[in-house]
């Protein structure tokens, strides 16, 4: 596992001196070692590597990778440039096009909204190939718990993004009332018509940011 090495370190450095985490850490290496695990070891902390704890503008929590070889990269919904588009985040970007005409890509790489300050941060940071859920319940959930609360605990207004059940549960956690908090189902075909369509969070996040002088996100993401 490639090492934080940012300001994130500041908050959560912590953590990888826990019981917990050394637990986790043993899991994870034996898995690597005898499982076919996604994203490849060095990707698993990207999301802290390209949004440093300073630059988060926006937080987007989604649960776990990609479990198709090739697709997860260690941010949230993303997947590497040449793979297929998945069917939840085709339906982010007809949510963008609606909400802020964006045209949508002909691809599902989205770097450009981590180094925007956007943190793409899945609850659990690993999966084996092809079992949903297969790294649930191991320590992760408490580590990305710890990066939760870190986020919240900045005095500064951040906006939090909160697709689905599983991330909706995260609100519990944040009390901070500099930030704004937007909810709606998750973007998957089984539920994005229960009401993520029409959230319009995009220019709600955009709208927050600018009222607080904030640059906002340029959400566009270019052909490939």
């Amino acid at each position: 596992m490639a090492a934080i090495t940012n300001d994130w370190l500041d908050e959560i450095g912590q953590e990888f001196k826990k019981l917990y985490y050394k637990e986790l850490y043993e899991f994870v290496r034996n898995e690597y070692k005898t499982n076919i695990i996604y994203p490849e070891a060095d990707d698993i902390f990207n999301a802290f590597h390209y949004t440093p704890l300073k630059d988060v503008k926006v937080v987007i929590l989604g649960q776990d990778p990609y479990h198709n070889k090739g697709q997860a990269h260690g941010l949230c919904f993303s997947v590497k440039p040449g793979v297929v588009t998945p069917p939840s985040l085709v339906n982010i970007y007809k949510e963008l096009e609606s909400d802020l005409g964006c045209k949508i890509p002909n691809n599902g790489y989205l770097e450009k909204w981590a180094r925007q300050g956007v943190l793409m941060l899945n609850t659990v940071l690993t999966v084996r190939a092809g079992q949903a859920n297969s790294h649930k319940d191991k320590g992760w959930e408490i580590f990305t718990d710890a990066v939760i609360e870190a986020v919240n605990r900045q005095d500064r207004p951040i906006v939090f993004i909160l697709w689905g059940s599983p991330a909706r549960r995260k609100k519990t956690m944040l009390n901070n009332p500099k930030h704004l908090i937007l909810e709606s189902p998750h973007p998957s075909p089984l539920s994005a018509y229960r009401g993520f369509f029409g959230n319009k969070h995009f220019s709600k996040t955009n709208g927050f940011l600018e009222d607080n002088n904030i640059s906002p996100i340029d959400w566009q993401i270019e052909d490939i």
